[in-house]
């Protein structure tokens, strides 16, 4: 597997990995809207085919990881996008690596943890003020569990 920095030839490949993870190219959390396919990205590839997706964001000393789509699990693609992303931040110069997921997202909440990152802060309501930005967001999320809460994770560099 290989990660590298995308480019534009690569920007059908976001689109639809983008569409299908989060039905568009609209991303929200902490009260911001991101269009995923302007932001900077890093792409998982096996047999010149794009099998994974990391958009970021870098501010000050920190990188924000907005989306990371690995669209079939279990072959280590999130894993080589997120350490990917702590390597870029520490090359950059960042402290911090961070991302905001759901109350619903226990599959996440556990990879992250599994790869040293730590639950900060947990903002209740957080989803259900997201949905004034982006309606599409469900009321119910994945395992049943309804969906109102973000939680922030980082990794300190």
């Amino acid at each position: 597997m290989n990660v590298r920095p995308a480019t534009a030839a690569d920007s059908t490949a976001i689109s639809a990995i983008l569409t299908e993870a989060w039905g568009g190219h609209i991303a929200v959390a902490h009260g911001t809207a991101y269009d995923a396919t302007a932001l900077p990205a890093l792409v998982a590839e096996e047999d010149g085919r794009i099998v994974g997706l990391l958009t970021y964001t870098i501010e000050g000393d920190e990188l924000e990881v907005v989306t990371l789509d690995a669209p079939i699990p279990q072959l280590g693609v999130g894993s080589e996008l997120l350490s990917a992303a702590a390597d870029l931040a520490r090359a950059a110069g960042c402290r911090r690596l961070w991302l905001i997921t759901t109350n619903d997202n226990l599959d996440a909440l556990r990879f992250y943890q599994r790869r040293g990152m730590r639950i900060v802060a947990v903002s209740p309501g957080a989803v259900d003020h997201s949905r004034t930005l982006k309606p599409t967001i469900p009321e119910t999320g994945a395992y049943g569990i309804p969906l109102h809460d973000e939680l922030t994770l980082e990794l300190l560099l």
